[in-house]
């Protein structure tokens, strides 16, 4: 599935491999049932358990949100990007290893958001290097088989082997609580050990040279990056488009196992839900890139924005267990390719030396967007009682982002100069 790929390619490639795993265990399916677990012991109600639970996602990208022009401008400088990079994956992993440390939910929400922070920020730098490593022309294929082989490997080996401790480890006498705790163990150390390509192999080939005073260099380059955003007003459609459909993909993969526990779902039934969702997006994210090769990526975004909104009419009305294979399905089909052409999108379009600065940008609208999606949701939980009623605004972010997709996005954006 590689040949042909460059080393640079490879170890690029790899880092979706490397933290997918964090994305499927802590941020989606583990995690979220734990922390529900321990906050029920103590003393949580089920409708405030899934609100703090999108508050401390809202926050963790809220943090990375504030920072991404910042971190994006200081990874353009020469030297910066590889070392920031690797700052933020350590957090993310160490993080991640301090969940197994805990039995307090306070805790485990704190853990969570510094995970998350490292995380969101590790993946400024990745997204900065697609230029680094790649040509216009390789980019979507390049960005897609990323998410294609991070749904399989690091989504998927990873929580096969929790889910399968999990669930039989009483038989060898490792306890469910110990066995959950040791997948965030194998999380940490399976995104650290696969980020080892990446470290090796992929390197800063863009950038501005750093001048004497950092400070005010970065936020003149930021105002600078800003006003040629706003100038180009396909590009500026663009981030906004991203803006609103991101927000409903990053609330459902964020809100997806605390919702379906809220319907009554058992704890391995969601489990092998969101497993097939893995499963499904693999080939679908790899067939995506093939796609936007012969009718654009721009054709193909608008797509997975259509399937999108068909998943949340189907999640509005889910019933019985086959709606959510259904819905697992469905979501499969459109989760990575949506994200990996729209990354790939824009880093087609900025220009190479500041593609980590654009990207920072790009993160703000991303992370903001997730910040208001979870948020939304808990809201709408917590007032109306019923955790159905948060799928409704999340249709509403895909049909606005669509719109704007569709009308106001040309097929082929001009690039920033």
């Amino acid at each position: 599935m590689l040949k042909g790929f460059s080393r640079e390619e490879k170890g690029w490639i790899f880092y979706d491999w490397a933290n997918s795993a964090f994305s499927a265990i802590v941020a989606a399916i583990i995690l979220p049932l734990f922390f529900k677990e321990i906050a029920r012991s103590g003393g949580l109600s089920d409708v405030n358990a899934t609100a703090y639970w999108g508050y401390a996602t809202s926050c963790g990208t809220l943090i990375c949100a504030v920072l991404a022009p910042f971190l994006g401008t200081l990874g353009d400088f020469r030297g910066l990007k590889k070392k920031l990079f690797t700052a933020f994956m350590l957090l993310g992993v160490v993080s991640t290893f301090l969940l197994a440390t805990t039995n307090s939910w306070k805790w485990l929400l704190v853990f969570y958001i510094l995970g998350t922070l490292g995380f969101n920020g590790s993946c400024v730098y990745y997204d900065g290097f697609l230029p680094d490593v790649t040509t216009e022309e390789r980019m979507d294929r390049v960005s897609t088989l990323g998410y294609g082989l991070g749904y399989i490997g690091g989504s998927t080996i990873p929580l096969v082997i929790a889910l399968l401790l999990i669930q039989f480890g009483d038989r060898i006498g490792i306890p469910t609580v110990t066995a959950t705790k040791f997948s965030f163990v194998l999380t940490a150390v399976w995104w650290l050990v696969f980020t080892i390509p990446m470290l090796r192999h992929v390197h800063q080939k863009h950038g501005v040279e750093p001048e004497k005073h950092i400070v005010s260099q970065t936020l003149h380059s930021i105002a600078h990056t800003g006003r040629k955003i706003l100038a180009n007003k396909s590009v500026l459609f663009f981030i906004i488009a991203y803006f609103f459909y991101i927000d409903g993909v990053g609330t459902i993969i964020h809100m997806a196992t605390v919702f379906g526990d809220s319907c009554g779902l058992g704890s391995m039934d969601m489990m092998v839900i969101l497993l097939v969702v893995q499963i499904v997006a693999f080939p679908f994210a790899i067939l995506y890139g093939k796609l936007a090769g012969r009718f654009g990526a721009h054709r193909m975004i608008v797509v997975g924005i259509i399937t999108y909104i068909i998943v949340c009419l189907v999640g509005y009305n889910l019933q019985k267990m086959s709606d959510f294979l259904m819905l697992a399905v469905l979501v499969g089909t459109a989760q990575g390719g949506i994200q990996a052409l729209s990354r790939s999108f824009y880093g087609k379009i900025i220009p190479a030396e500041n593609s980590s600065e654009f990207f920072g940008f790009f993160d703000v609208f991303g992370k903001f967007s997730a910040v208001i999606g979870p948020t939304l949701f808990g809201l709408v939980a917590q007032i109306t009682g019923v955790t159905h009623y948060g799928v409704l605004a999340v249709m509403g972010m895909f049909i606005l982002g669509g719109a704007i997709m569709i009308f106001l996005v040309p097929q082929k954006v001009e690039k920033v100069h």
